[in-house]
């Protein structure tokens, strides 16, 4: 294992390791490393990212079994001072022509604040990371 660090994990890595069909590669890498990070108690996760992975599932039963799966993952409550700094970073980007979305932009700042690392296969976080404080945590 890594450092000791926590490590605010995004949608996208989550969704990954809660899949239906059987993951292989370069996600199987992902899920594990989630597992690990879940298992030394260093995974966080946000409310708003806990809604992103919900939301969209219209099988009732699959929605249940998600939700009751990731119970275990108490939120991080971002406070006033995250949500300032993550439209500073929205701003920061929309100037230099990066887009990306509150959720992206409330995890870099948190990330940012806390000193943690971000875990993610979205490929718009290395574009952050080249105008923004933030660290990404390597599978």
């Amino acid at each position: 294992m890594k450092d000791k660090f926590t490590v605010i994990v995004d949608t996208t890595v989550w969704s990954k390791s809660f899949r239906w069909k059987k993951v292989s590669g370069r996600d199987l890498e992902v899920v594990n490393t989630l597992k690990k990070l879940a298992a030394f108690k260093q995974a966080v996760m946000i409310g708003a990212v806990r809604q992103e992975l919900l939301s969209g599932i219209s099988d009732g039963a699959f929605f249940n079994r998600l939700k009751a799966e990731i119970e275990e993952f108490i939120d991080y409550v971002p406070r006033t001072a995250e949500y300032e700094l993550a439209a500073e970073f929205c701003n920061t980007c929309r100037k230099n022509g990066v887009q990306g979305s509150p959720t992206d932009f409330l995890i870099c700042a948190i990330a940012a604040k806390n000193d943690w690392r971000i875990f993610t296969d979205d490929l718009d976080f290395p574009h952050y990371r080249d105008l923004l404080p933030i660290k990404l945590y390597e599978a």
